[in-house]
């Protein structure tokens, strides 16, 4: 069961990578980037929580080979 959960996290994970990534690479993207210097709060977030989500999956993974 750890194992399954740990595979679903890190599936979600890189979902929100790519999602966040194609957000990011979008006109609208690209053009709040030039004007304000700075990446979308939600880009932030979907990059920050991707990367915690394959983290935490990863963990699930090797925890459960006890």
């Amino acid at each position: 069961m750890r194992t399954l959960i740990g595979i679903v996290l890190m599936v979600t994970g890189v979902l929100l990578l790519v999602f966040g990534y194609q957000k990011a690479e979008s006109l609208k993207g690209q053009l709040h980037r030039i004007v304000t210097s700075s990446t979308d709060n939600k880009t932030t977030w979907m990059y920050v929580g991707g990367a915690s989500l394959c983290v935490a999956g990863v963990f699930q993974l090797y925890s459960g080979k006890k």
